[in-house]
């Protein structure tokens, strides 16, 4: 029994340990990078937001999503992550999204919407097949066309 308690002591002390280091080698050095990680990683996994590339627009469409989920910080920590996101994560290093292939969580971020109109997206894909122009996905129930189309340059089908 003693040699189990050893091996899962060591095992989970393993996982702890690997999961320090890959945390402490997701974000860069730079000013905002305490502030992102004290605002984001109360609520979700840091590394799979930052795998989330995009441009000053879609950060900032992120963080008023996240200040209106009760994240607290003030004015200039806001602005702090905002910066350092922009800098360290931008859009332009990121292919244009496959909305054929693309999950909730890369339409949500990559095109600015709610969680609900990526469902819907994922949705109408499952039941109508694979879009093929900006003209089908603007059909998809729930989502503003305009919104659709200021993003087209970042789809591809």
């Amino acid at each position: 029994m003693v040699r189990y308690m050893r091996l899962a002591f060591l095992s989970s002390t393993s996982l702890l340990l690997l999961s320090l280091h890959t945390f402490a080698q997701v974000l860069p050095e730079g000013p905002g990078k305490a502030e992102t990680e004290r605002l984001c990683k109360g609520c979700h996994e840091l590394a799979r937001s930052v795998s989330l590339r995009q441009d000053r627009g879609g950060w900032e469409a992120t963080m008023k999503k996240m200040v209106a989920m009760g994240i607290k910080g003030s004015e200039q920590e806001f602005s702090l992550v905002l910066e350092y996101l922009v800098k360290n994560y931008p859009a332009e290093d990121v292919p244009p999204l496959n909305v054929n292939k693309a999950t909730a969580i890369e339409l949500e971020s990559r095109l600015s919407l709610r969680r609900s109109q990526a469902s819907a997206i994922i949705r109408y894909r499952t039941e109508n097949g694979n879009f093929k122009s900006i003209d089908d996905l603007k059909k998809v129930p729930g989502i503003d066309p305009d919104k659709i189309e200021a993003k087209k340059d970042r789809v591809v089908f």
